[in-house]
């Protein structure tokens, strides 16, 4: 009985494994093999295996259009985040922190309203008032930093939670230094691998949400993707797999600098040059 109570944990992991890679076995089948669902057997299993059907989508011009809007307004979604969350989370944890339960909680509300129901009534409101800015694809900006607003926010929380950031801020302004420069030279650095976490998650979002960009009618990965599948169903499944593997091993490189930060957790010393 007690091998088979230490054996559960790992039973319970191969389960995992089992459910997670399963699906993306069958997904990576479909989308490189040209055989039939039920022509598959033993003997052809490993047999017209291609990725012709991805490499037609790589090279069809309006991906490449879809990906240039995307990624334009995953970048400014995350600079128009980090601006905003930056100095409102130090803020918090240094100056008052007894509203932080407060903004946590605000940070929570795009989990509670549907996207659907926050487009409808911005678009509504805006479509007399500002139709230039439904008409540009930056519309999508501030959308999207609602959603990924809670993954921000934590990230940047626990990194924060990390430092001894009262006495980072108390020597850097004992030695001469002004806000600014203790925000740039001391506390950025020491926040680089949640900013960077918080990065990559926000541009995930970005880089999978289609509500939104179908109801504003733009021309994102994700419309493009799905308008895809009745084309070339191979090939946009293929760049489907492909997203996910290269934002799986990004987050695996996140992962990894943030636990050789956790091992040598020493924050960065204030030297000499952050004097004005």
């Amino acid at each position: 009985m007690k091998r088979v109570g230490k054996a559960w944990p790992y039973i319970f992991i191969a389960l995992a494994i089992i459910f997670f890679i399963a699906p993306l076995l069958s997904m990576a089948r479909f989308a490189f093999q040209r055989i039939p669902v039920i022509s598959l057997g033993k003997n052809n299993l490993f047999k017209k295996w291609t990725a012709d059907g991805l490499l037609v989508t790589l090279r069809d011009p309006e991906f490449k259009h879809s990906l240039s809007v995307s990624l334009k307004v995953a970048f400014f979604t995350v600079i128009v985040l980090l601006l905003m969350m930056i100095p409102t989370t130090l803020l918090v944890h240094l100056s008052t922190p007894r509203w932080r339960g407060l903004v946590e909680t605000v940070t929570i509300l795009p989990y509670v309203v549907p996207p659907i129901a926050l487009v409808v009534g911005v678009s509504g409101t805006y479509r007399s008032i500002a139709p230039w800015f439904l008409a540009s694809n930056y519309s999508l900006v501030p959308f999207y930093a609602i959603l990924a607003m809670p993954f921000t926010f934590r990230s940047l929380d626990v990194g924060i939670k990390a430092l001894d950031l009262r006495t980072l801020v108390d020597a850097a302004r004992s030695l001469g230094s002004s806000s600014l420069r203790v925000m740039w030279n001391v506390l950025l650095p020491n926040l680089r691998t949640s900013i960077v976490n918080a990065t990559f998650l926000t541009i995930t979002v970005v880089l999978g949400e289609f509500t939104i960009a179908s109801l504003l009618l733009k021309r994102t990965l994700p419309m493009y993707m799905a308008q895809e599948q009745g084309r070339e169903p191979q090939g946009a499944l293929g760049l489907g797999l492909l997203i996910l593997v290269l934002t799986t091993l990004l987050f695996t490189l996140v992962g990894m600098m943030r636990r050789k930060n956790s091992a040598s957790n020493v924050p960065q010393q204030i030297n000499s040059g952050m004097v004005p």
